[in-house]
């Protein structure tokens, strides 16, 4: 039995309240999210303070806590909108957020004075690669460190060994990969002037590159972005679903999952594997390991470039990386979210189109799969419709099975590529 272990909590992230209630129904400990500003994913819709309070309120009736992350490496400009932005979060109501999520000492120094009571994490961006770093931020008065990707379990270990109990790691478990240092990223800044460390990276890791000429043995030649080239910085995805064990035992209290440009449909897939995965460990190592199957079955429903252990088993090499594609694996086509059941109808906002005799699958948090036909198809006037070819339609279905509220709709993606 594992009781001298603690529990990981699984945190999982979200791009909008939309995506955080799913996060919330299908098995998070905890959600992160980022606010209009200081977050390090200027792309995702991010939430307004209004929406921040909803999310915050929905989550904590669930028993589930909140992190914004504020983790930027702020210029001179950014801080005095900083202080105003962390008053806000203090003064949200009916509920604050329970920690921020920072890198930068000038922000954490202003977090501390305008939010004192509020936990602090310190973003993976702050290169926490040592034991002495952990006891660092630990002074200041932080009470949990994200890991850099860079670390092995072992490295952990050594760090877990020095590090007081009450203090937390973060590590991340699942989820796309940096070329660079823990994401301290230049290459976008060069090339388009998106600053990847203020929140608006263009992800060049995932271009191709060649050598401009051939010609020329020997030479140090730049490269450019071609249709002859390779994909050298695409790395492959982290997955650790089959290593749950050798995470807990290098002592992580937070298993945390990367995305929040993802949808709902990929937040709930992964979300409701690694929290079945996490609960039958703890119940028992064997229905842990008989269950694996399923769990990797579920997992490569989702969205993701082939998987890879990252740094935890040691340095990578060669196999951790994409060399001929940055296309993703996608195997499921997301259609919506259950929002209202009324006499035998599913109200839904859909996402992509399917037609009347489909067969789809009903997605429930509990880790069931029902197949059922999509029986009609009615727009919001109540026409019917043999199929739903545009996104963002409201719609209600008649279903051969009827779902609960917050079940996810999805079916597999078609082999002629339609959705």
């Amino acid at each position: 039995m594992k009781d001298n272990r603690r529990k990981p909590e699984l945190l999982v992230p979200a791009g909008s309240l939309e995506v955080l209630k799913t996060a919330v129904v299908f098995g998070a400990d905890a959600v992160y999210i980022g606010g209009e500003a200081f977050g390090l994913r200027a792309k995702a819709r991010n939430f307004s303070m209004e929406e921040m309070a909803q999310g915050i309120a929905f989550a904590h009736a669930h028993g589930v806590k909140v992190y914004v992350t504020a983790n930027i490496l702020a210029h001179n400009d950014d801080l005095g909108g900083a202080e105003s932005y962390f008053r806000e979060l203090q003064d949200l109501q009916p509920h604050r957020p329970d920690a921020l999520i920072i890198s930068d000492p000038g922000m954490f120094s202003i977090a501390r004075k305008v939010c004192p009571d509020m936990e602090i994490h310190i973003s993976t961006q702050a290169n926490n690669t040592n034991w002495q770093t952990y006891l660092f931020w630990w002074n200041m008065g932080a009470k949990r460190v994200v890991s850099a990707r860079e670390l092995s379990l072992e490295e952990i270990r050594v760090i877990r060994d020095h590090i007081p109990a009450e203090m937390e790691i973060e590590s991340f478990i699942h989820g796309a990969m940096c070329i660079s240092y823990s994401g301290r990223c230049l290459l976008s800044h060069y090339f388009t002037g998106r600053d990847a460390n203020q929140g608006a990276c263009t992800h060049p890791c995932r271009w191709k590159y060649a050598v401009m000429e051939e010609s020329r043995p020997g030479e140090y030649l730049p490269v450019y972005e071609n249709e002859r080239g390779t994909f050298i910085f695409n790395s492959k995805d982290l997955c650790m679903i089959e290593y749950i064990p050798e995470l807990v035992a290098a002592g992580i209290d937070s298993f945390k999952i990367e995305g929040r440009m993802k949808t709902a449909l990929y937040v709930a897939a992964v979300a409701r594997t690694y929290r079945k995965a996490i609960d039958d460990y703890f119940a028992s190592e064997q229905k842990y390991r008989d269950n694996m199957q399923w769990y990797q079955e579920q997992i490569a429903k989702c969205t993701y470039r082939q998987f890879t252990t990252g740094f935890y088993f040691g340095r990578t090499d060669h196999n951790t990386q994409i060399y001929d594609s940055n296309t993703y694996v996608n195997e499921s086509v997301y259609l919506g979210i259950v929002e209202e059941i009324q006499d035998g109808l599913v109200r839904i906002v859909q996402r992509n189109k399917f037609c009347a005799g489909d067969v789809i699958e009903i997605m429930k948090p509990d880790g069931q799969n029902v197949p059922v036909t999509v029986e009609k198809i009615y727009n919001e006037e109540g026409e019917e419709m043999s199929s739903a070819p545009h996104a963002k339609q409201q719609l209600w279905l008649r279903l051969s099975g009827v779902p609960d509220k917050y079940d996810l709709l999805r079916m597999e993606k078609k082999e002629n590529g339609d959705e």
